[in-house]
């Protein structure tokens, strides 16, 4: 199939496949005219890469699963490769909650200390 194909059966752009391409993660087939060429198998990377993009991993990221993105990643066993990539990227987002959690606390106290000080010189 033809790139505007592949990008129709998997719902996504022309220009996206052409920035997997780019970045290493997709590898079509060059036909004599120069258009790209995919195979049916292609359509799982394509769901595989853009599943792995949405849970916020780089492409660079993603190149640690290109050994098993023709596999279903989402029921199947993870790669070895592919672990330590989720394993850092976990600590980064539990990193990233732990921070946050600390500016929503000085947040709620902001909010209620007008509210003390507010109560404060109705009694007074």
């Amino acid at each position: 199939m033809l790139i505007g194909e592949l990008a129709n059966e998997v719902g996504t752009t022309v220009r996206a496949l052409r920035y997997y391409e780019q970045q290493g993660l997709l590898h079509p087939r060059r036909a004599p005219n120069g258009y790209r060429e995919y195979d049916e198998s292609k359509v799982a990377q394509v769901n595989n890469i853009r599943l792995l993009l949405s849970l916020g991993l780089t492409a660079n990221d993603v190149r640690a699963f290109l050994p098993c993105l023709d596999q279903d990643i989402v029921d199947g066993p993870i790669c070895p490769a592919s672990a330590r990539v989720i394993a850092r990227k976990l600590t980064v987002v539990e990193e990233r909650i732990a921070a946050l959690e600390i500016v929503r606390q000085r947040l709620i106290e902001a909010l209620a200390q007008p509210r003390r000080q507010t109560t404060r010189s109705t009694l007074t």
